[in-house]
């Protein structure tokens, strides 16, 4: 089993750790009920201005894309965090930031992303009111956000989460209790009611603070903890994964707070040579982009 999990190991660094990954522009999944007409909704900001990996005409360009359809108006966020800028959105996605010196250097130790000043304007902007959409995905993207989760009370693992029976993608469904029945998952209708998400290797994390659970990960699950991204051997540290979570939810303060341990799971790329469907366009995971949208009502006070 080991080694089969190991050669695994390889081929998804090969695959996706590495290999080129861009937009699937022709992906654009049908949405019944439109929060907003189109443009008319609130300002959701995703992050640019911390060297991320998901951005807003990049890998997330489909995430934009499915939110502008929904009505909202989805701007890039250029920049440090100040007290002024975040005051102009109502949410907020920061997703896989990392720090300047990281990029092409995904090794231990992992800085953070985010000053010590920003991470406070942060926090002190959903306490008072505002929305915030924190996604981080494996190692050294969780470590690089670990402060700012750190500041919400979360727990982030610097590591990769995979599942060791299947060796592949990770499933979480109400059947075996891994996705949870709740506001989110539910939506607004029984139309937008989640039963099943894929999420496509990604870190595992948990709350210091009550919070509601999303994804729940079970005994199937190892966390790996390489010095280095995607560089894995019998010596690399594991750690038990059962009843961490990658997908979760509170109120904070005025504010609310939604964190994720991956972010493939709501983009839709085509990766490698062969340009293979990863996120929301893959056929394995069609109810990924009604989750995204029930995340992003539940956000906006709608849910």
């Amino acid at each position: 089993m080991k080694s089969r999990h190991f050669v695994f190991l390889c081929l998804l660094a090969t695959s996706f750790g590495f290999g080129q990954q861009v937009a699937d522009s022709l992906y654009n999944p049908p949405i019944s009920t439109p929060a907003y007409q189109k443009g008319t909704g609130p300002v959701i900001f995703i992050d640019e201005g911390h060297f991320n990996f998901h951005t807003k005409g990049g890998r997330y360009k489909a995430f934009a894309d499915l939110l502008e359809r929904d009505g909202y108006t989805v701007e890039s966020y250029k920049g440090n965090f100040t007290k002024e800028s975040l005051q102009k959105g109502k949410i907020l996605v920061i997703s896989n930031a990392l720090n300047e010196k990281s990029i092409g250097n995904w090794v231990n130790p992992t800085l953070s992303a985010f000053t010590n000043e920003e991470i406070e304007i942060v926090k002190n902007w959903v306490e008072e009111g505002g929305s915030l959409f924190l996604i981080a995905d494996h190692m050294p993207l969780a470590g690089a956000a670990a402060g700012l989760a750190s500041a919400f009370d979360i727990e982030f693992t610097n590591g990769f989460v995979f599942d060791t029976i299947s060796q592949g993608p990770a499933f979480f469904n109400r059947k075996e209790g891994s996705l949870i029945a709740n506001t989110i998952t539910n939506g607004r209708f029984n139309s937008e009611k989640v039963t099943e998400v894929v999420s496509f290797t990604g870190q595992a994390f948990r709350s210091n603070a009550p919070i509601k659970e999303v994804l729940v990960l079970d005994e199937r699950y190892v966390n790996l903890l390489p010095d280095t991204a995607w560089v894995f051997h019998k010596n690399t540290p594991r750690r038990n994964t059962n009843g961490w979570l990658q997908g979760a939810y509170r109120k904070v303060g005025k504010g609310r707070l939604v964190v994720f341990g991956e972010a493939a799971m709501f983009s839709a790329q085509l990766a490698g040579p062969e340009q293979e469907k990863m996120g929301m366009n893959n056929p394995i995971a069609p109810q990924n982009y009604q989750l995204l949208l029930n995340i992003i009502h539940w956000l906006d006070g709608k849910l």
